[in-house]
C-alpha cells in the first residue's frame, strides 16, 4: 500500500497565483506573469525559483528577440504532480492516473455487478486504483492523493454521500473516510457534475478561464458552475441539481416529490421510456432494445448509435429531450449569465451534436444577454473519461488553485 507523500505543495497563495497563470497562459516569461498577477519582478522571480526546484514547472525555451535579452519561457511540468481520480456511477467505476496537466496517465473500468455493497465496492476499486498505480511509472512521492466524483447530493461536511437516486442502498456511505483508509492517500470527494467542471477548469487552460455552465449527462443529468474562476458549491455543497429545473407539469415524479423536474424527462431511462412511448415497441425492437433496467446501460448506447445513424425515432427522441434542456439551460444561463456552456458525461457520446444544436437554439433565440454576447455552446475539452478525470483533478485544484484559505495559512 503506497504512503503518504513529501512533495512539496504549493506553499501560499503567491505561488498558487503564478503556478495558475503559467499554467492557464504558458508558455509564458517572467515578465509577463508579473504583468498577469500584478507581483512585482522580484517576487515573481522568487516563487518561481520555488516552483522551479519543487519541480512544478520547466523551463522551456526563449521568446523570439525584441531587441534586448531573450525572456525564458516558462510552463507546467507534467510530471511535476499526479493525482488517481475514480467516478463512481451504479453499473460501473472509471479509475484515471492523471499528470499535472490533467492528461490521463493509464486508466481502467471496473464493473459494479453488486453496487449496493459500498464496502465490497470501496475495497475493490481501491485495490484496482493502487494496481493502477504500481503498474504506471510514476514516482509515489509525487502522488498527491485520490479523487471521487459520485452521484449526489452529498455531505461535504462529512465526505458522506446522502442516499443518492442512482445508487440504491447508499445510504450515509462515509466514502472520503472508507478510500482513505483503504488507500492511505489523501482523499477529496465532490458530485460528478461539479467535479467534471472543476476538471474543465483545471485542463482548459485559457480556453475556459472566466466563467461557464457545466452540463453533465451520465446515468441522471447535472450541472457545474464556473463564475469568474471560482467553483460554486453553494451552502450545502451540492449547487447545480440541473435535473431538478423546472421545465413543464406531467405525469412523472421525480425522486423528489416534484412533477415538473427535468430529469424524469432527460435521463436515458426516460429517453428510452419516451421512445416506446412516442413510437412504439416495433421502433424499440428495430433498434435492439431490450427496455429493461437491468440492460440500460447496454438500451442507451444502442439508442444512441441509432441517433448517430439517423434513424427517425432514435433523433426524434433525443431531440425531443435535448430541446427540454436546453429551455432548462436558457433560465440557468440568464441566472447565472455566463458566457459558455459546456457539454459533457458518457451518455452524451454520439448525440453531442443534436444536444448542442437544441441548447444553442434556446440560449441564444432567448436569452436576455444575446443582445450583448452569443453564448457558446461547446464540448468537454476532458473527452470520454469526464468524471474520472474530473475527479483526479479535485486533488490537482485542492493543491494548488489559488484561494482565500491559502490566505490564512503559513507559507511552506
Amino acid at each position: 500500500m503506497l504512503g503518504g507523500t513529501n512533495l512539496p505543495r504549493v506553499g501560499g497563495y503567491n505561488q498558487a497565483v503564478v503556478l495558475d497563470a503559467i499554467r492557464t497562459r504558458g508558455p509564458v516569461s517572467r515578465v509577463e506573469l508579473a504583468e498577469l498577477t500584478g507581483l512585482t519582478n522580484q517576487t515573481v522571480s522568487n516563487v518561481v525559483r520555488k516552483l522551479l526546484d519543487a519541480g512544478l514547472v520547466t523551463e522551456t525555451g526563449h521568446a523570439p528577440s525584441s531587441g534586448g535579452k531573450r525572456r525564458t519561457l516558462l510552463a507546467a511540468r507534467p510530471e511535476g504532480a499526479y493525482a488517481l481520480g475514480v467516478h463512481l456511477d451504479p453499473d460501473a467505476a472509471v479509475i484515471v492516473l492523471v499528470d499535472l496537466a490533467g492528461e490521463a496517465i493509464t486508466t481502467r473500468r471496473i464493473r459494479l455487478t453488486v453496487p449496493s455493497e459500498p464496502t465490497d465496492v470501496v475495497r475493490r476499486v481501491a485495490r484496482a486504483a493502487l494496481r493502477l498505480v504500481d503498474r504506471s511509472s510514476v514516482d509515489p512521492a509525487r502522488l498527491l492523493g485520490l479523487g471521487i466524483a459520485a452521484p449526489g447530493p452529498i455531505d461535504s461536511s462529512t465526505g458522506t454521500v446522502i442516499s443518492p437516486p442512482n445508487l440504491p442502498g447508499w445510504d450515509r456511505v462515509r466514502l472520503i473516510e472508507m478510500f482513505a483508509e483503504a488507500t492511505g492517500m489523501p482523499v477529496a470527494l465532490d458530485n460528478d457534475a461539479t467535479a467534471a467542471a472543476i476538471g474543465e477548469r483545471w485542463i482548459g487552460g485559457e480556453a475556459r478561464a472566466g466563467s461557464f455552465l457545466f452540463l453533465y449527462l451520465g446515468t441522471g443529468i447535472g450541472a457545474g458552475i464556473v463564475l469568474n474562476n471560482t467553483v460554486l458549491h453553494g451552502d450545502s455543497g451540492n449547487a447545480g441539481e440541473f435535473g431538478h429545473m423546472a421545465v413543464e407539469p406531467g405525469d412523472r415524479v421525480c425522486h423528489c416529490g416534484g412533477t415538473g423536474c427535468l430529469g424524469p424527462y432527460c435521463s436515458p431511462a426516460a429517453i428510452i421510456d419516451d421512445l416506446v412511448r412516442r413510437h412504439g415497441q416495433a421502433a424499440a425492437d428495430r433498434i435492439g432494445l431490450a427496455v429493461d433496467p437491468q440492460t440500460l446501460h447496454g438500451d442507451w448506447k444502442l439508442l444512441r448509435r441509432a441517433a448517430r445513424t439517423g434513424d427517425a425515432a432514435a433523433c426524434d427522441v433525443v431531440r425531443h429531450a435535448a430541446r427540454r434542456i436546453g429551455q432548462a439551460a436558457r433560465g440557468a444561463v440568464s441566472v447565472l449569465d455566463v458566457s459558455r456552456v459546456v457539454l459533457g458525461g458518457e451518455g452524451l457520446r454520439g448525440i453531442e451534436h443534436i444536444v448542442r444544436e437544441e441548447i444553442d437554439t434556446a440560449v441564444n433565440s432567448t436569452s436576455v444577454a444575446r443582445a450583448i454576447r452569443p453564448i457558446a455552446v461547446e464540448q468537454s475539452v476532458m473527452g470520454d473519461t469526464v468524471g474520472a478525470v474530473g475527479a483526479a483533478s479535485l486533488v490537482l485544484h485542492g493543491n494548488y488553485t489559488p484561494g482565500w484559505r491559502m490566505l490564512t495559512e503559513s507559507s511552506g
